[in-house]
């Protein structure tokens, strides 16, 4: 039975297609018609890529810090020794989206932060960068402008 099933595993492993990265100029190519069509397919399809981005780690850090809650009580102490040294103010409140290195507070309005991640991209779509994960600029813009309150 187990030799079956390698068989077939290996059989359609040539088949499968891994995640194709999003790269900044692609992401541009939609990201330009943002400003004069916010509404149409490649606005839509800009601006929805950068607030996943955003909810992404914002659904990342609370299943974190629910974690880290649940099984605080459990941690050995190298674990308890890298998470004081690593994440220091973790009992502290932060916004979502802290543990990747950015804090968007309430104050902020969600088109601003979209419109000041597409201006980096587009800043970032020369040269060799042109072909570089989409998903490691939107992190640094969003690092960058939006650092938390220390």
């Amino acid at each position: 039975m187990t030799a079956c099933a390698l068989l077939l595993a290996v059989h359609w492993a040539p088949h499968s297609q891994a995640l194709e990265v999003l790269t900044i100029h692609e992401l541009v190519s939609h990201c330009v018609h943002l400003d004069s069509d916010p509404e149409g397919a490649d606005g839509q399809y800009c601006s929805s890529y950068i607030r996943g981005f955003i909810d992404g780690a914002v659904v990342t850090d609370d299943r974190i810090l629910r974690d880290l809650a649940q099984d605080e009580d459990n941690l050995d102490a190298l674990t308890e020794r890298a998470l004081r040294t690593r994440m220091p103010g973790r009992s502290s409140h932060y916004p979502p989206g802290s543990l990747t290195g950015f804090c968007l507070y309430d104050r902020v309005p969600l088109r601003e932060v979209v419109t000041t991640v597409v201006a980096d991209l587009i800043a970032r779509d020369i040269d060799d960068f042109a072909h570089s994960p989409a998903r490691v600029t939107v992190e640094d813009s969003l690092r960058d402008h939006y650092p938390c309150d220390e």
